[in-house]
């Protein structure tokens, strides 16, 4: 047999080695999964889904009307995660009531499994299941914004009060927050015209500074300015409520400013056949240590109803520690917008 020769055969072996690599080349795969992670390309989050920002509490979605009455959830969360939902209204009366019974545990059990509001209706709930679905979306995307505001809570805010009306004129004040203090106060409204230019002149300054100085609305009358004083109290309170849950301005919104995790917190007025109620709490640690009704009805024989039953709705929320107490015998009306007022307050909080 001839030999080969030794260069022909280099030649040969160098041959199969490029063919070896053209084919390995030619054999990868055309899309690589994890190419768009490699590429620094984060892929689109799904709509619908809880954020993921390290929200915690309670989170209460807008009622949703539907043709059998309204449908409003309440999600718990913890690190940005729906741990329990509920609804805290739905249709009922007649053929409703069994409706409810049945779809919305298993709404609020897809909700926890899906974490976001891309459920499927309930067979036989069209209705309740659209209209769950709807205030569910809305709560979402108030956990949303709230973990937009803690990821920026470093920066400064600038918060605007409610317009407090008094006496001599409506008072409305405006603070910057940055880093959890008070930077600057200002009252973009004040009493005006005649002796109130006076007054308004001497007070407005120094409630500012003290608002600066005390971190929070604890400031104290400012003597011979006594309703702008109230006023300017008052709308400073709003402002500092306004700050996002779990933001910068924790100490800020604080009782005794020196306590970073102290909040007051004031909740919507909630309009009663008698009278508004409006209710503030004071929440430590995640924890409400003082509640009291900033409104409630007066006049006539409301003044003892109220007298009677809002130390004792103060008390139970305390012991409560959420808005899930029990009316008080004789005060339906008092005690049903103490606890929708209460609500409101500590979802501002987001517990």
């Amino acid at each position: 047999m001839r030999k080969s020769h030794p260069v022909r055969r280099a030649v040969l072996a160098g041959a199969a080695t490029v063919s070896g690599i053209v084919l390995l080349l030619s054999l990868k795969p055309a899309s690589d999964p994890g190419s768009a992670q490699a590429a620094g390309q984060a892929p689109p989050a799904a709509a619908g889904q809880a954020p993921q920002g390290g929200v915690n509490g309670a989170v209460t979605g807008d009622a949703a009307q539907t043709q059998y009455g309204a449908v409003q959830v309440r999600l718990t969360m913890s690190n940005g995660k729906i741990t329990q939902a509920e609804a805290v209204q739905a249709p009922k009366g007649g053929r409703s009531d069994q409706i409810t019974a049945s779809s919305v545990p298993r709404l609020n059990q897809a909700v926890v499994a899906a974490q976001g509001a891309e459920i499927d209706a309930v067979s036989g709930a069209t209705y309740t299941s659209a209209g769950y679905k709807k205030s569910l979306q809305s709560a979402l995307d108030k956990a949303k914004a709230s973990a937009g505001a803690q990821q920026g809570s470093g920066d400064a805010q600038t918060l605007t009060g409610d317009v407090a009306q008094t006496q001599y004129g409506p008072v409305q004040v405006r603070v910057t927050v940055a880093g959890g203090k008070i930077t600057k106060a200002e009252a973009v409204q004040a009493p005006k015209g005649g002796r109130s230019d006076q007054i308004t002149a001497s007070s407005v300054p120094r409630l500012n500074q003290a608002a600066v100085a005390a971190g929070n609305a604890d400031v104290d009358a400012v003597s011979g300015a006594t309703y702008t004083s109230a006023g300017y109290k008052k709308s400073l309170q709003s402002a500092l409520d306004k700050a996002p849950a779990g933001g910068g301005s924790s100490q800020a919104a604080g009782s005794g400013g020196g306590q970073a995790a102290t909040r007051i917190l004031t909740g919507k007025a909630a309009q009663t056949q008698y009278g508004p109620v409006q209710v503030r709490v004071t929440v430590t640690g995640g924890k409400i240590t003082k509640a009291e009704a900033v409104q409630a009805p007066k006049g006539g024989r409301s003044d003892q109803i109220t007298s009677s039953s809002v130390p004792r709705l103060n008390q139970a929320a305390v012991v409560a520690g959420n808005a899930q107490i029990d009316a008080v015998s004789g005060a339906t009306y008092t005690s049903a917008g103490y606890k929708q007022s209460l609500q409101s307050a500590l979802d501002q909080a987001g517990g």
